[in-house]
């Protein structure tokens, strides 16, 4: 990783321990101490991506509990051409896998297929975990929040392409053919490690 990619993930850990550290605080001295501790990891936040500071410290609104990472659920869609599911993003007009942030009240298994049917408009059937990736453990671009992200196998049982407010296109692709990605959302690494499920349906979980 580059160096500022390495202190934007300490960042991320500072600013945890220090929310983690409001939520117990016993006493107004250590809670100023956290807050300015809080204050600086997001103005240096702010100078390693360039975002408004005001914006930072609206993402990361007071904890009242530990904090955790944020969890990416993702759906892995193939045809009986050996080509994966793909949709354009609004955001950035690139490419991901169908998914999103997991929703309280969801199980994973209900988020892919939720996730799914507002962006494609195809129903599937969860198959099977093949992925729980540490976003920080991998070549992902710096992002605000510490996040997993789990890839699960999906199967198509019925549907049909629809249209949606924050994506552009959707249709699959060959692995020699992957358009440009949503690195935020995906990597071509792991559509690659995607690719390799399909032809092995018996690779062992890939977990970090």
């Amino acid at each position: 990783m580059t160096n500022n990619v390495q202190i934007f993930e300490i960042l991320k850990k500072m600013r945890a321990l220090s929310q983690i550290g409001l939520v117990y605080s016993t006493n107004e001295y250590d809670t100023e101490r956290y807050n300015e501790f809080l204050q600086m990891c997001n103005q240096m936040t702010a100078i390693l991506t360039d975002i408004n500071y005001t914006e930072i410290k609206n993402s990361f609104l007071p904890e009242a509990d530990y904090v955790t990472p944020k969890v990416d659920v993702r759906a892995v869609i193939f045809n009986d051409k050996r080509e994966i599911l793909m949709v354009q993003e609004k955001s950035d007009q690139k490419w991901s896998l169908p998914g999103g942030w997991a929703d309280v009240g969801f199980s994973p298994s209900e988020i892919a297929i939720k996730e799914s049917k507002e962006e494609t408009g195809l129903d599937v059937t969860p198959i099977k975990l093949l992925a729980v990736i540490d976003k920080a453990r991998n070549p992902y671009p710096p992002a605000m929040h510490y996040a997993y992200k789990l890839f699960i196998a999906c199967q198509v049982q019925k549907g049909e392409f629809n249209s949606t407010f924050d994506i552009l296109n959707k249709g699959f692709f060959k692995q020699n053919n992957i358009p440009p990605l949503s690195e935020e959302r995906v990597i071509k690494e792991h559509i690659d490690l995607m690719f390799e499920y399909h032809d092995n349906p018996q690779k062992n979980v890939t977990f970090d």
